[in-house]
């Protein structure tokens, strides 16, 4: 009777690290890749798209054979959206799981965690969902970003109110690492777009806090809002604005508006709400793969890929390229390939500095407008015109 080999696809794998206190090993020698993802907090929603870009190019190299002639497995652990969590998982992924690489779990906060261990073990970590210009001033050795960094997303907002004539804004943004670095760069291009800054507000005990910040908005009468959050927060407090008697005719918010999902769930108020965003899911935009990329995932998750799905993907790529031109699985050849990479992913331009942050991406604005998201800054790239919207000062 001939024998079956049951090769175990990565996906099965990491279905079954969930059920099992230990990873599963396959009887072949896998190149095995670890990395968290959050099934529970609030990075829940964010994290689900970066698994998912990580598991169709774990799928497709598979299908192709594997890299250097092995297939891949991911190793993947529940972080719950916990920075204490991350770090333990990731020393734990390098000292007793023994993996081959690294991947890295979503945002700006959990990376940082993964990144003081992935460099303490000299391991390379693209930084597949992480913007905050913190990380890249830690003297890091081997942390790359695929994100433009968050200081920089909302430059495009900006230079539309500026460029319409507005003048005020209020910048309203959480505590955690991404938002305030989103938010000090969001008042220095401000100041350099000539725009006056009526208040500047941090919360912490949300959703208490945003009653007050609702006031606030209705005291100054800002023409811009920049709001700068996780979805959570960002839903709590859309629903709290489209009750308020005052909202600000232009309105940026991070992240949230940027999932495909968004103007379902915030309902009315979602009309012409502005995101700064990595990448959109349209098959117009001129980088290589962005075709088959968008309809290879559809078809693996039924859902359109956001940009959080795509940076982990073409984080995947970069790490597989560095691999296949080096020949062998050795991070420090890994690391000196991809610092001096100067390439075009389906992201856009990925070059980075002798820090190893991102510099040669720059992220999109986009609009909701009629119930689509267009792409609306820069010019070149836009699907339609920029709309102030004369929001009406009663409840929609």
């Amino acid at each position: 009777m001939l024998q079956k080999v049951v090769c175990i696809t990565a996906l099965f794998i990491t279905a079954l690290l969930y059920i099992c206190p230990t990873p599963l090993y396959s009887q072949a020698t896998p190149l095995r890749i670890g990395a968290t993802i959050s099934l529970e907090g609030k990075y829940t929603e964010l994290s689900s798209m970066v698994r998912s870009g990580y598991e169709l190019w774990v799928k497709q190299i598979n299908d192709d054979g594997g890299i250097l002639g092995r297939k891949v497995e991911l190793v993947l652990y529940d972080d719950k959206s916990d920075a204490d969590r991350v770090a333990a998982f990731y020393e734990k992924l390098i000292t007793e799981d023994k993996v081959d690489l690294l991947l890295s779990p979503y945002g700006s906060t959990l990376t940082m965690e993964a990144a003081r261990v992935s460099d303490k073990h000299g391991y390379v970590l693209l930084a597949a969902s992480a913007s905050s210009t913190e990380i890249w001033n830690q003297g890091f050795d081997s942390v790359f970003g695929v994100y433009s960094t968050a200081d920089r997303c909302f430059i495009g907002f900006l230079d539309i109110l500026a460029r319409r004539g507005l003048e005020k804004i209020a910048i309203v943004h959480a505590g955690a690492t991404f938002h305030v670095s989103a938010a000090y760069g969001a008042e220095k291009w401000a100041r350099l777009f000539g725009l006056d800054i009526v208040f500047r507000r941090q919360f912490t005990k949300t959703p208490q806090e945003f009653p007050e910040i609702l006031d606030q908005l209705d005291k100054y009468k800002p023409d811009g809002l920049v709001f700068s959050s996780y979805p959570p927060n960002g839903y709590r407090f859309l629903k709290l604005l489209d009750q308020a008697s005052f909202k600000p005719p232009a309105i940026v918010m991070a992240i949230t508006p940027a999932l495909p999902g968004f103007y379902t769930r915030a309902g009315t108020i979602a009309e012409g709400i502005f995101a700064p965003s990595q990448w959109e899911a349209d098959e117009r935009i001129p980088f290589p793969g962005t075709k088959d990329f968008i309809r290879s995932f559809t078809q693996l998750t039924g859902k359109s890929p956001s940009y959080q799905a795509c940076a982990s993907y073409s984080a995947c790529l970069i790490l597989e390229r560095a691999i296949r031109q080096t020949g062998e699985i050795n991070h420090s050849h890994i690391r000196d390939y991809i610092a001096a990479l100067d390439t075009i992913t389906i992201m856009g331009r990925f070059k980075v500095d002798e820090t190893g942050m991102q510099v040669g991406h720059n992220s999109f604005v986009v609009q909701w407008q009629n119930g689509k998201k267009e792409i609306v800054y820069p010019k070149k790239m836009s699907t339609a015109t920029a709309k102030i919207v004369a929001r009406d000062h009663q409840h929609q």
